[in-house]
């Protein structure tokens, strides 16, 4: 799994929820010749990605290059189970990627191209948002 080696700040500070602007960056097909675009806004953990990119190796049988464009850096924090209100903020459990409408969050290049849309379908179904499949 994705995760940082280093920190600078341990906790931060949880976000406003508005899910207002789009991706400025990253948000066209730059390595390969086609790319996975989101299409909402979401949180994508480090898990997910794993996922996403288990499903893009397996399907085109270790062929072709796969480049994953987010990275997990957030930390999320949670408290343990009947838990009393206060006594702090949690500690952190996972990492997430913020990802705005219109990321390219994978790409591939060296398969053929029902392949490869196949492959970037079948990993959009294990991420949070919807996704849908761009070409160079």
């Amino acid at each position: 799994m994705l995760l940082p080696k280093k920190v600078k700040h341990r906790k931060w500070h949880k976000p406003r929820r508005n899910n207002k602007g789009v991706a400025t960056r990253a948000n066209t097909v730059a390595f390969g010749s086609f790319g996975l675009k989101s299409m909402d806004n979401a949180w994508v953990t480090s898990r997910q990605i794993e996922s996403a990119r288990r499903v893009l190796t397996r399907y085109v049988r270790r062929g072709g290059k796969i480049w994953i464009r987010i990275f997990p850096d957030r930390p999320v924090t949670t408290k343990g189970n009947e838990m009393p209100m206060g006594k702090g903020k949690g500690t952190p459990d996972h990492y997430v990627c913020t990802v705005k409408p219109g990321t390219v969050m994978f790409e591939m290049a060296g398969v053929s191209d029902d392949k490869a849309v196949e492959a970037l379908v079948l990993a959009g179904h294990k991420l949070p948002l919807k996704a849908k499949v761009v070409k160079k």
